[in-house]
């Protein structure tokens, strides 16, 4: 079952339109809910999540930068940016008139006081736009630095789903991946149905369309600055073993994730930006 509350547990930015529910928290710039007015929750949220300052938030879209995966010996999992607290920078909302939130997020290296991982200086921003139809969200780099930098980055989308199982993915037809689960290069075939473990990176720019028989949805991601495509569903056996997710939510969630990484990682020169967008409309 999904994490269900009617208060914010931790510090951010909540809004309401009808039944409807946007929230973002500042730790992590972590957008933990958008559930437009008579919908399903479009997001994912695991009610065993710490909601604690010292670890990530299992569920939302979290914010993998500068690395993803496990990074070095001693790294935190992708990156250090999901447990740093993010300045709010700008708010906006038209609830009444149109059901719409802007929300814009700041990070430096002068907030989290870390220099290892990335050592030169950077600033980074989230800017999510919630509306009746779709959920926007933008992840921007800039090196305001003097040294070149070179990092990975995702937006790391649960997205809610009926029964994973009976799911299917287009859109990745012909694209290879990588299987984290196997470690060999492989090429799609077809739709993705989840029938086991999967963690898979896609080189794909496109489009992908998630088909869910039992909510009754479609839902459309469409992405840009953004060279990979991951896939991911613990299945029975990973889920039991990370203990901030249930033993039985792995059948009411499934990751597509807008990132950059292994070979899809970003390189700026000084002074140079990079935006990475994800937008998630129910069609």
């Amino acid at each position: 079952m999904a994490f269900e509350t009617t208060t914010n547990p931790m510090r951010g930015v909540e809004a309401k339109h009808g039944s409807g529910h946007y929230g973002v928290f500042e730790h992590g710039a972590h957008i933990w809910s958008y559930q437009p007015d008579g919908q399903a929750p479009v997001l994912w949220l695991s009610a065993h999540s710490a909601f604690s300052d010292d670890q990530p938030i299992r569920g939302g879209v979290p914010v993998i930068f500068p690395w993803f995966g496990p990074g070095e010996e001693g790294d935190p999992a992708h990156g250090f940016v999901r447990t740093a607290t993010w300045h709010l920078q700008d708010t906006k909302d038209t609830l009444e008139r149109d059901g719409r939130l802007l929300v814009e997020y700041e990070l430096d290296q002068a907030m989290t006081g870390r220099q290892d991982g990335l050592p030169h200086r950077y600033r980074a921003y989230l800017r999510a736009k919630f509306t009746p139809e779709y959920l926007g969200i933008t992840l921007e780099i800039n090196n305001t630095g003097e040294n070149v930098i070179t990092f990975e980055n995702a937006l790391h989308t649960y997205l809610a789903v009926g029964d994973v199982r009976e799911v299917t993915v287009s859109g990745l037809d012909g694209a290879t991946y990588f299987d984290k689960v196997t470690g060999e290069t492989q090429t799609q075939s077809g739709d993705i149905t989840i029938t086991g473990e999967t963690d898979r990176v896609y080189t794909s720019e496109g489009e992908v369309v998630v088909h869910d028989p039992v909510l009754g949805r479609t839902l459309v991601i469409a992405k840009s600055g953004s060279a990979n495509t991951v896939v991911w569903n613990p299945w029975v056996d990973k889920a039991k073993a990370l203990p901030d997710f249930g033993d039985d939510e792995w059948t009411g969630m499934l990751c597509i994730e807008a990132a950059n990484c292994r070979d899809g990682a970003i390189t700026l020169r000084p002074g140079e930006m990079h935006q990475l967008r994800q937008r998630i409309a129910l069609a």
